[in-house]
């Protein structure tokens, strides 16, 4: 009976996977089937995917932390549950007891004057906001952002992006610009009289998971302050205590003019985003109160949502378990790391490339950027963190490296997690990173041996 309810299910998860590859996307089928990646998420628990056929994986990645609260919190799903014999998804064009109560409590928690929310459905749809409101209040349609970064794929926020995500749609608009992050010398010289904003994550985790030098974020306020530009902080991915604090800004000691939030605003649940701006913006807000309308923006479902994913996590015990976690998280990676040293691999026959995959000598775990559980782990190179990703798989455990930065994998675990997860999170990752040196070492090896031409290349 098992052998025949095991077959049921691969065939159902083949029909999935051919119909997906049908009407959706047929490129995205064949990417993952040529890197033996396929994953077709089934049920969801906790900090747990499961598969159509059965394989169970430890969520590591958390779709950029749509997942703080794990998957399918039950907390989350009662909320929408109880909305759903009242209301649905509502009318942009009235008000909401919703919308006005996740207003409030958004106001109540947001630093400095951010009390005022424009409701969206998408991070891009509000970042696209932000940027337009920067150019409306300043007469001015500068936009600078930081190269890696990412903001999203619609229209304004695509255009704050790189080259390789635009170029397919044509040229960009006109006034977007980008410096490196990090880089006030470099901010410094670009931010000028048509600068409308500089709109920054607070740290791009497409970019590597980048923590900024400490005073970096008050010299961008300075600059900003300086020139008239206004400064908008995304915190799609950072906010809502992924980092130890509700919003990652709160680190750096600034209040920008307008910060972005979503993903994990949903719950997992139902999509939801937020554009809170201050008092200066939302002035011209009141005077156009038709600006900008979204169908779905803010529904009313998404609201009671959201209200129950603030509840939770603006306890501050929630918020001191975050921190707790996130220093015995560090503990593991840092025993972890210590064991990745490895002996100097021998210089190829009259110099030339290292052997690949290995960077030549030293370690492979180079480095984990950190600030509480948004977390980056850079390796040697991005043929060593992609063979990773994929031994990882193996082991049951889902996470990616950074699109702009493949040297380093993303570990975004649920703020939910347990001590024991964190710990099978850690054993697999110390186990797949002992597999993929020793896959590496041998295709190194090889690598050698034809170099000093002991093996037919």
């Amino acid at each position: 009976m098992k052998q025949r309810i095991g077959a049921d299910k691969r065939m159902e998860r083949a029909r999935i996977l051919d119909t997906y590859a049908e009407h959706v996307s047929r490129g995205k089928v064949k990417f993952y089937a040529r890197y033996g990646f396929t994953l077709v998420p089934e049920r969801r628990e906790g900090v747990y995917l499961y598969d159509a056929d059965g394989r169970r994986f430890l969520n590591m990645h958390c779709n950029g932390g749509v997942f703080n609260l794990g998957h399918r919190n039950p907390q989350v799903i009662e909320a929408v549950r109880r909305g759903l014999d009242s209301y649905d998804i509502g009318n942009h064009h009235l008000t909401s007891g919703p919308k006005a109560l996740l207003a409030e409590k958004l106001a109540a928690c947001l630093p400095g004057d951010l009390k005022h929310v424009v409701f969206g459905v998408s991070g891009g749809e509000a970042v696209d906001v932000a940027i337009k409101l920067a150019r409306a209040v300043t007469g001015r349609s500068g936009i600078i952002s930081a190269q890696g970064g990412y903001h999203g794929h619609t229209g304004l926020a695509l255009a704050t992006g790189d080259e390789r995500f635009r170029a397919p749609f044509g040229p960009p608009p006109p006034g977007f610009s980008q410096v490196p992050f990090d880089d006030v010398p470099a901010l410094e010289g670009a931010v000028g009289p048509a600068t409308a904003a500089v709109i920054l994550e607070t740290i791009p985790a497409t970019l590597g998971v980048r923590i900024p030098a400490p005073d970096y974020f008050r010299q961008v306020r300075r600059l900003c302050d300086e020139r008239g530009s206004l400064l908008i902080a995304d915190e799609v991915q950072t906010g809502l205590g992924r980092t130890g604090k509700l919003w990652a800004v709160e680190h750096f000691g600034v209040v920008p003019d307008i910060l972005v939030t979503g993903k994990g605003l949903s719950g997992g649940i139902y999509p939801i985003t937020a554009t809170a701006v201050n008092r200066r913006v939302y002035r011209f807000i009141e005077k156009n109160p038709f600006i900008h309308v979204s169908t779905f923006g803010g529904s009313d479902l998404g609201c009671l949502a959201a209200l129950e994913v603030l509840r939770i996590t603006t306890d501050p015990g929630f918020l001191a378990e975050v921190n707790r976690k996130a220093a015995r998280m560090r503990a593991g990676l840092d025993a972890i790391q210590r064991e990745c040293g490895v002996p100097p691999i021998p210089p190829t026959a009259g110099g030339g490339a290292s052997p690949p995959g290995l960077g030549g000598q030293g370690s492979v775990f180079l480095e984990v950027r950190q600030l509480g559980l948004f977390i980056g782990l850079r390796f040697v190179d991005a043929a060593f963190t992609l063979v990773l990703s994929k031994a990882l798989f193996d082991n049951g455990l889902y996470a990616i490296y950074s699109a702009n930065d493949k040297r380093v994998l993303q570990w975004l675990p649920s703020l939910t997690i347990s001590d024991a997860e964190m710990d099978e999170a850690l054993a697999i990752l110390g186990r797949a990173l002992a597999q993929t040196r020793s896959r590496l070492k041998y295709r190194a090896l090889r690598f050698v041996a034809r170099r000093l031409g002991k093996e037919p290349v």
